[in-house]
């Protein structure tokens, strides 16, 4: 099932044709995929980039898809591999990593996407991407004449889980895929607080289900509380300036990266939308983004 299908399936569950997705999901891979609904659709740019998985890496295997999907490449038994062997090669995987993406994947070259020319036969030199992992944590080891490997990874956008599976294996000298993977967190949502499609079908029967609250996922933006006034003309689509000495405005810390994207509030708590964040040498001019009250 695709992440597409998903949205698809929603759409008819919902009775609702605004439904959008956020972070592609693989359709081999189980996990968590990111949904919005109605006017909230427009908030999925501005949630949370990272992401996190678990996968299962078999060892001794090469595949044309860097997974069990595709065609197997060359199978190599390893029965005398050791997990302290690869444990000394997994930190070289955790941090800044120049990636090459699998070749069956949606990155697109010269507007071609990968596994549209991989499938076609036609070569195509892919330039490594920038990617970063936070973390990558042995889970379990299952040894044999194709080990298995059970890994945690926490990364950044753009990252392939298959590419790491690939390259580990080569850097062993013996070869890898990627023989499961589930996504665990995304975009700041976690695999416990999901719900799958019986559970979704099931509070739609009982009349039960409510959506996640837009705030509860934007919590990595920085706010800023308006007056009244200033959050009414704000919500009308008008550009609000904050001269730097303006007492009706006040900033409140954010814990996560700094953004050109902040939290609009009134000044009695309500969360109002989102706004673009524009420095000027007199102070800070607010554009309105994506305002959820417009008739404040």
């Amino acid at each position: 099932m695709t992440s597409h299908d998903c949205v698809a399936k929603l759409r008819r569950l919902l009775k609702l044709k605004r439904v959008g997705h956020g972070g592609t999901l693989d359709p081999a891979a189980t996990g968590v995929l990111p949904v919005a609904i109605g006017r909230a659709t427009r908030l999925l740019q501005f949630l949370r980039s990272d992401k996190a998985y678990k996968a299962t890496v078999r060892l001794g295997v090469r595949t044309a898809t860097d997974d069990l999907e595709g065609e197997t490449l060359s199978a190599q038994a390893t029965p005398n591999l050791t997990l302290a062997a690869v444990q000394a090669a997994l930190p070289q995987f955790q941090g800044p990593l120049q990636q090459i993406p699998p070749a069956y994947s949606a990155v697109q070259v010269e507007g071609r996407r990968l596994y549209s020319l991989a499938r076609a036969g036609t070569p195509i030199e892919v330039q490594p991407r920038s990617v970063e992992v936070f973390q990558i944590e042995v889970l379990d080891w299952r040894s044999g004449d194709f080990p298995e490997l059970d890994l945690a990874i926490a990364c950044g956008p753009g990252t392939y889980i298959r590419a790491i599976a690939r390259d580990l294996g080569e850097v062993l000298g013996v070869g890898g895929t990627l023989a499961a993977l589930s996504r665990t967190e995304s975009c700041g949502l976690t695999l416990a607080e999901s719900l799958t499609f019986a559970d979704l079908e099931a509070q739609l029967q009982a009349g039960t289900f409510e959506a996640i609250a837009p705030l509860s996922v934007l919590q990595h933006l920085p706010s800023i509380i308006l007056s009244h006034e200033l959050a009414r003309r704000w919500c009308w689509g008008q550009r609000v300036f904050q001269p730097l000495d303006q007492h009706l405005f006040q900033a409140v810390e954010s814990a996560d990266a700094p953004s050109l994207a902040v939290r609009i509030h009134h000044e009695d708590g309500r969360f109002l939308g989102v706004s673009q964040q524009i420095q000027e040498p007199e102070g800070t001019l607010l554009a309105p983004q994506m305002v959820l009250e417009p008739d404040l």
